[in-house]
């Protein structure tokens, strides 16, 4: 585990719910850990969302003031620097959506690259403007440049929602690997919904056909 996580990827991977599940399980895993919602562009789901279920499990959450108003205004908190450099606690930074979105984090990109991070990029194959590793590598070059900072591993994060079964996250895994193969990242996790069948079934077989899990 590195003090500085950092999530990033298209509009739609997922990676906001990744954030926060992250953050939950550093916290579970006994971290003190906080939790930056870097989202500025009015995306459709952002961490400022699951405020109330963070600060229950004792993480505290940094966002603009702004955030889930009227008012779409790009401020960020002062607190955020500071946060950055603190090293008493862990640190989760859910980034914006593309490259646009990686823009805000472009000014915190030389306090970060001092610190002890990683900068994990979620992929989902499921979405219609990365349904090949060649498209999302795309993305991920894009959203490097904007952000200043390079990726160092890759978060399977594949699902269809609701309607996702252990056949699709399977079915993935080939797709993630291409990916890994392009850009020379590592895959750092495969993700799925506790509630599923995954959990009993899909690590052992991925275990004997593809990976340790």
């Amino acid at each position: 585990m590195k003090r500085i996580t950092l999530f990033a990827g298209h509009y739609g991977s997922g990676k906001t719910s990744i954030a926060v599940s992250y953050a939950k399980y550093l916290k579970k895993n006994g971290k003190d850990v906080k939790i930056i919602d870097l989202d500025i562009v009015n995306p459709y789901f952002r961490t400022k969302d699951s405020e109330a279920d963070l600060k229950e499990c004792g993480i505290e959450l940094i966002s603009s003031e702004y955030a889930n108003t009227n008012l779409d205004a790009p401020a960020l908190p002062k607190e955020i620097y500071s946060a950055i450099c603190n090293k008493d606690f862990y640190l989760v930074i859910d980034v914006g959506g593309d490259d646009r979105g990686a823009v805000a984090l472009g000014r915190y990109a030389p306090d970060i690259s001092n610190e002890d991070y990683e900068m994990l990029f979620v992929a989902n194959c499921y979405r219609p403007l990365t349904k090949t590793a060649e498209d999302a590598f795309e993305i991920m070059k894009e959203i490097e440049i904007a952000s200043k900072l390079p990726f160092t591993a890759i978060v399977n994060n594949s699902n269809i929602g609701d309607a996702t079964a252990t056949q699709d996250i399977i079915n993935s895994v080939e797709y993630i690997k291409d990916l890994s193969k392009i850009s020379g990242l590592p895959i750092k996790m495969t993700t799925s919904v506790k509630e599923t069948d995954v959990e009993n079934n899909f690590i052992i077989e991925l275990q004997s056909k593809y990976y340790a899990v």
